[in-house]
């Protein structure tokens, strides 16, 4: 079977830096990253109950954003995507907006459909499930009060 072509990032701006440029500058640095839109999740972590941000690489269903738990293909789940499955509630910040969501993890039906979008604006996508035995979550965070 052939490999899912893998397409090399820029990790230059990455991590707690990352989220500290986009913030400080409402997403004018750090939104865009190696082509893609980037917002920042904040969830409550499991643990601690504090808040947690990550940047992550998103795209949308309608009015629903997408966020994959990809973790590059690690055989464990990213903090963030634990957290969720805790509590549903958080929030993101997608430039100078900020917005009040509600995470669910596409089930089978519905991740197929949306497979096909997020691997459509980050093909690495692919390399990434090649990579795992597990199935890569993808989270729908539906603003709240839809």
């Amino acid at each position: 079977m052939e490999q899912p072509t893998y397409r090399k990032p820029d990790i230059s701006l990455r991590g707690a830096e990352h989220v500290q440029r986009y913030r400080e500058t409402d997403g004018r640095i750090g939104y865009e990253w190696n082509g893609v839109p980037i917002l920042l999740l904040t969830t409550t972590g499991r643990k601690t109950g504090q808040p947690r941000t990550s940047a992550l690489i998103y795209g949308t269903d309608g009015d629903d954003y997408l966020v994959v738990a990809s973790a590059g293909g690690a055989d464990s789940h990213p903090a963030w995507y634990l957290n969720l499955q805790a509590e549903p509630e958080a929030g993101i910040q997608v430039k100078d907006d900020h917005i009040p969501v509600i995470a669910h993890t596409a089930g089978p039906g519905e991740r197929d459909r949306l497979w096909r979008i997020v691997t459509g604006y980050w093909p690495n996508y692919d390399a990434y499930q090649a990579r795992t035995s597990r199935t890569i979550p993808i989270v729908v965070l539906r603003p709240s009060g839809r």
